[in-house]
């Protein structure tokens, strides 16, 4: 059930000889949902969290969770991954300090690394039907939080995500099992524009790809773009996210009794 607030406050009434009368407002608020804020973090670990918490959401165990995190350098392959997209042997991209991992979402080749905001929505849906409007969504409130800073950036319908003109801004590939969705969205905030180097950004070499920081000529900080996107998210889904800080070091808050299912 939504969460409802009241307040009280005073209005003009200009038919009241009193100049002003106090009235109840009622503002029902959205559907609460639980942030975890990981900071700046390796892949694998967050992705086995993330599967963590999908069993115990899709089992009703532990409530909607979003994740927010930055990645250290890796390449994440989806299930329609090509080896030709990856530009560089395995060996010489770990020598690089640069993660090679396969993963349950769909697409193709994508890079994580600093300065890109990387967001996973773990949330039951009711219906199949309701991923293709879970997409939409996503792709609707990139847009919003990108227009805060006169970013003018749409979606396209044979490749999903977000792009300014020709270059791609913000990569969007999910999975959903057990109807609930994990995996989800990076939006590029001051990422260094030169890992089309080590592949083919999701399979795609007709874009180019672009940041916010490229964009408007100033250097957009990593959590200034984060809170601009969930702010952006929150509104788009009518959740209202409960964030919780995990600071660097701090262990990772797996749910109770998790099992590792996807291992």
């Amino acid at each position: 059930m939504p969460n409802i607030h009241t307040l009280y406050t005073y209005v003009k009434a200009p038919n009241n000889p009193y100049g002003a009368r106090m009235v109840l407002v009622c503002i029902i608020m959205s559907n609460r949902a639980r942030l975890l804020d990981l900071g700046r973090r390796r892949y694998a670990p967050v992705l086995e969290l993330q599967r963590a918490i999908h069993a115990a959401v899709a089992e009703g165990r532990e409530p909607e969770t979003w994740i927010v995190v930055e990645h250290e350098p890796v390449i994440t392959l989806g299930r329609n991954a090509k080896s030709a997209n990856v530009l560089l042997p395995r060996a010489l991209l770990e020598a690089r300090g640069v993660d090679v991992v396969e993963i349950e979402r769909g697409g193709d080749v994508t890079y994580h690394g600093p300065g890109q905001v990387v967001v996973y929505p773990i949330r039951r849906l009711d219906r199949f039907r309701e991923v293709v409007p879970l997409v939409n969504t996503i792709e609707t409130a990139v847009t919003g939080a990108l227009y805060r800073w006169g970013i003018e950036a749409q979606p396209r319908s044979e490749h999903r995500g977000v792009y300014v003109g020709d270059d791609a801004i913000c990569a969007i590939g999910l999975a959903v099992r057990r109807m609930t969705s994990m995996h989800g969205l990076a939006l590029n905030a001051c990422t260094a524009l030169d890992y089309d180097r080590l592949i083919t950004p999701c399979g795609t070499p007709q874009f180019g790809i672009t940041s916010i920081s490229a964009q408007i000529g100033r250097e957009v900080s990593w959590a200034e773009a984060r809170d601009a996107l969930l702010d952006s998210l929150a509104d788009g889904f009518g959740v209202e996210l409960a964030r919780e800080e995990i600071p660097p070091g701090a262990p990772l808050p797996f749910p109770a009794n998790s099992v590792q299912e996807y291992a």
